[in-house]
């Protein structure tokens, strides 16, 4: 339990942690992975694996609050929030709340959209470079609408999107109907994103690892991470095995790639990371026969629909619940709904393969912290990205190796500092 003393330590083997040693192995540094259970297979293994820089604009908008409380006491509304008396999830809503206007959500959208947009064209260059078989399709993503109202307010929303270089294109509902015949009748109209991509996630971080592997990291798993402790020359991590054996990891470096987990990690160290988990489902099937041509989201709720080679999966919801680690019935039943009612063939319960939950690190400026600790120079967190941990992978990977080997980064690191949250 106790290896030789490391290079750069990366705690968490997820989409993140696994994106930051591949870039950090390309830059010429020696990385370890510590992952508490298997790689990839906490909040990056269950996701509808879309890669979108039309999610720019952050959830915290005008008229969030509002919608919000309409949903509080629905179990199956898009947006749950559990009544129960949790003081850091109250402060994190009032400064969530206080971002929803124009200002602070053109800041947010603007940091978002540097890291989905160098992300976007990254990941197509590692595809590439490293061989990453993961079912990757650049043919866009599609909002569909049945509300016609609703589907007014988007469109609405096209030219400011536009504006900030995200590409939309709105189609009218016969003639969506003509291109995707998945679809039942009812739909008023969609718009295209064609800028966007998709994946198939949990194989993306396979792929991850293994390039990895590869190039000469090594990627620990089932090695807990219970405590790190910074020294003036470098860092002590305290881990756990899986037969209870506890040891020590030493680093040069670490970074803080937990999601949802790393502020109780890093509270120790005088740190403060505001992150809620934000609790998401998926169901995974196999493919039926007439699926979508193209990831599409059903807009009116705020389900989103992939259909990959190897399988089919329902994916979305927002649940604020804490810890809670059961699976809610009422969500997954709301996922199948949403199905049913817009798909000609929606997926037949008998194929399915997972039903999953995973949290989802959401910070209230919905930007992730990306940098050095302001405290220990040789910690780093990269942590906080939402539900875009997929979508941003790759930028934030090379951005981390970027600022640790002191080279200039591709996009401006000032929107991420860690400095804002203390």
């Amino acid at each position: 339990m106790n290896p030789p003393h490391d290079d750069v330590l990366i705690l968490g083997g997820g989409a993140i942690g696994l994106a930051t040693a591949l870039a950090l192995l390309e830059s010429g540094r020696g990385v370890r992975i510590l992952e508490a259970a298997t790689v990839g297979g906490a909040t990056s293994h269950g996701n509808c694996g879309t890669i979108t820089p039309s999610h720019a604009p952050p959830l915290a908008a005008p008229g969030v609050p509002m919608r919000a409380l309409r949903w509080m006491f629905t179990p199956d509304a898009p947006l749950y929030l559990k009544p129960r008396i949790d003081p850091a999830l109250w402060y994190w809503l009032g400064r969530f709340t206080a971002r929803c206007n124009a200002s602070a959500w053109m800041a947010s959208a603007r940091g978002r959209a540097a890291l989905l947009d160098d992300s976007r064209a990254r990941l197509v260059e590692w595809i590439g470079r490293h061989g990453l078989d993961c079912e990757f399709g650049e043919t866009g993503l599609d909002y569909v609408f049945r509300d016609p109202r609703n589907f007014e307010h988007y469109v609405a929303e096209c030219a400011p999107l536009n504006a900030m270089g995200i590409r939309t294109e709105v189609i009218d509902g016969a003639d969506y109907l003509r291109q995707e015949p998945s679809l039942k009748d009812g739909i008023v109209g969609a718009i295209r994103f064609p800028d966007d991509a998709h994946l198939r996630p949990d194989r993306y971080v396979a792929e991850l690892a293994r390039a990895v592997r590869e190039r000469g990291g090594v990627i620990e798993e089932g090695c807990r991470v219970e405590a790190i402790e910074p020294g003036a020359d470098g860092v002590r991590v305290h881990v756990a095995g899986r037969d209870g054996e506890r040891g020590e990891r030493r680093g040069r470096d670490a970074v803080v790639a937990m999601a949802s987990w790393t502020p109780e990690l890093i509270r120790p160290l005088g740190l403060r990371l505001p992150i809620q988990p934000g609790k998401g489902y998926s169901i995974t099937y196999a493919r039926p026969a007439l699926a979508p041509q193209r990831p599409i989201v059903l807009k009116d709720r705020s389900v989103c629909v992939t259909a990959w080679g190897s399988g089919f999966r329902l994916g979305s919801t927002m649940e604020f619940s804490g810890r809670d680690s059961t699976l809610n019935a009422l969500r997954l039943s709301a996922l199948e709904r949403a199905a049913r009612e817009y798909l000609r063939e929606p997926p037949d319960p008998a194929t399915i393969q997972e039903k999953w939950y995973g949290w989802r690190p959401m910070t209230w400026d919905d930007l992730p912290a990306l940098g050095r600790s302001p405290r220990h120079p040789h910690v780093w967190l990269a942590a906080g990205h939402g539900m875009l941990g997929i979508s941003m992978s790759t930028a934030s990977g090379q951005l981390m190796a970027d600022l640790m080997t002191g080279r200039a980064p591709a996009i401006d690191p000032a929107p991420y500092r860690v400095e804002r949250f203390q």
